[in-house]
């Protein structure tokens, strides 16, 4: 492992926590994982100890692996008409939760995100904590440790459903009242659960089940963008000529 900033860090967190923690480096971004027993202490060593004063809460954001790494779109059998021609099977929000996608690559479908950013190291490393019940996610907030993410664990509550155990005020922040799921869910309907409008005979609001049908818009890959592809080949050739 090269002496990089990047890798030094990694060599740094493997030294200190052991199998603690589940390190690797992609892109140049440093990721650990943890389990959700360990958050607190890991993000307590993490702001506190030298080699890392992680000081800086960036972001935290849920996210759900369901159907992680699947497509439904079909480039080689599809016919040349209709809106959606490239899509098979079923999208995020029209599957029967009998026959929902299931990755096989993850322990568990929901997941906790921190981005932790350190000023006097000027590196940057992101813990990944999974939540171990997929009916009930559930990990340990930070706000005692970082009270600036108060805000973004409720964002996250709110959009995924996910609970920090300890939140002084989790409730939801950008959905109405009386709403009803999680939008970013991935079995939540694209196109929601029900429309709003104004019935000038009943002159109020009201609430009906939606009437439009969803549609695909865009493909749902796992890629390498070709620039980066082009970036590697082009350090590979500049390694070989030097």
């Amino acid at each position: 492992m090269t002496d990089t900033p990047i890798n030094s860090l990694a060599e740094r967190l493997s030294a200190r926590f052991g199998d603690t923690l589940k390190i690797s480096v992609v892109r140049n971004e440093v990721t650990a994982e943890v389990a959700a027993a360990d958050l607190l202490a890991v993000a307590t060593a993490l702001r506190d100890e030298a080699p890392f004063r992680f000081g800086v809460p960036i972001d935290v954001c849920g996210v759900d692996y369901m159907s992680y790494g699947q497509t439904e779109w079909d480039t080689e059998t599809v016919s040349g008409t209709g809106f959606s021609r490239g899509v098979e099977g079923e999208a995020m929000g029209r599957f029967k939760w009998s026959d929902r996608p299931r990755p096989d690559t993850l322990p568990n479908r929901f997941a906790s995100i921190v981005h932790l950013l350190s000023l006097e190291n000027n590196q940057r490393v992101r813990l990944r904590v999974f939540c171990e019940d997929d009916t009930l996610p559930v990990v340990p907030s930070l706000t005692g440790i970082y009270p600036g993410v108060n805000w973004f664990e409720r964002e996250s509550f709110d959009l995924y459903g996910i609970v920090y155990e300890g939140h002084p005020d989790l409730r939801r922040i950008l959905t109405d009242y009386g709403f009803v799921g999680h939008p970013f869910r991935k079995d939540f309907p694209l196109i929601g659960n029900v429309e709003v409008r104004y019935d000038p005979e009943q002159k109020r609001v009201v609430y009906e089940p939606v009437s439009i049908e969803p549609r695909v818009l865009v493909p749902r890959v796992i890629r390498d963008d070709a620039d980066l592809l082009q970036a590697k080949a082009e350090a590979a050739d500049n390694w070989r000529n030097n």
